[in-house]
């Protein structure tokens, strides 16, 4: 079985995050950068399937250059190789355009099922892994708690607000994972060492045959027309309780219409 296990990088949710003032796009330079939180989960899925079924996982990611660091910690952990799509003309693309990139990638390597986090934490769109397959023509099963496969058939448990419903396709199939599913594995020494050696095939757009012209911030459908930074936190109202506290406060909801 050939196992794609999309990975994003993404600047450190515990750094302070901001957006470029010259382009408006995310200043990935500003924070360290991390593999995708929810991405590792899907990193660990897909080793699961492998041990059970046998075959290759594949890391596929599209980054600049220092993208390289996250791929190796994926590799660290199990993975067996990896895909970097790198162009400088990707630069600033949304999700629709990223997704041309996804797709074409995938359209360059054999797989049977696409796995990736539900959402990347620099974006929460959400909405990646659903333009991938809709771009591929393939079935999309999305929001996963638990993937089993047997043979060419691909069934999960996807999580809805009231509980789960279970979802079945053929395959090739675009999966994404939610944080449920399993805990992802530390990378051991072993591990570590071994992913120096493991191969990265570094691809660019024309490599793949996408036209830069479908690309990158000045050919994608949305972009951040303006940004402020928050305000800083006001201090709170105190309200001291002389026999009149909960008028008080319900003197003070009242006042911003919560009551």
């Amino acid at each position: 079985m050939n196992i794609v296990v999309l990975v994003k990088q993404v600047p450190d949710t515990e750094g302070d995050r901001k957006l470029n003032p010259d382009d408006k796009t995310v200043d990935r330079a500003a924070v360290d950068p991390v593999i995708n939180y929810i991405d590792e989960f899907a990193i660990e899925e897909g080793l699961l399937l492998k041990e059970k079924h046998g075959g290759e996982v594949t890391i596929l990611t599209v980054g600049p250059e220092r993208a390289t660091e996250s791929i190796r910690k994926a590799l660290s952990m199990g993975a067996d190789k990896a895909v970097h799509v790198s162009d400088e003309a990707i630069h600033g693309s949304d999700a629709v355009a990223t997704a041309k990139v996804v797709a074409k990638a995938l359209g360059s390597v054999e797989w049977d099922v696409a796995i990736a986090g539900s959402e990347a934490t620099d974006a929460r769109g959400s909405v990646l892994p659903a333009l991938v397959a809709e771009l591929l023509g393939a079935p999309q099963l999305t929001q996963a708690r638990k993937v089993e496969i047997d043979g060419t058939t691909v069934t999960i448990e996807r999580v809805t607000d009231t509980g789960y419903e279970k979802l079945e396709a053929s395959t090739p199939a675009v999966i994404s994972v939610v944080e449920k599913i399993n805990d992802p594995r530390y990378p051991s020494f072993k591990g570590i060492m071994a992913a120096k050696s493991k191969p990265i095939e570094v691809k660019t757009l024309g490599d793949i045959g996408l036209d830069a012209a479908e690309v990158g911030l000045a050919n994608s459908r949305t972009a951040v027309e303006s940004f402020e930074n928050a305000p800083p936190r006001q201090a709170g109202q105190v309200v001291k309780d002389e026999g009149d506290g909960g008028a008080k406060i319900a003197e003070f909801l009242a006042s911003k219409k919560l009551i």
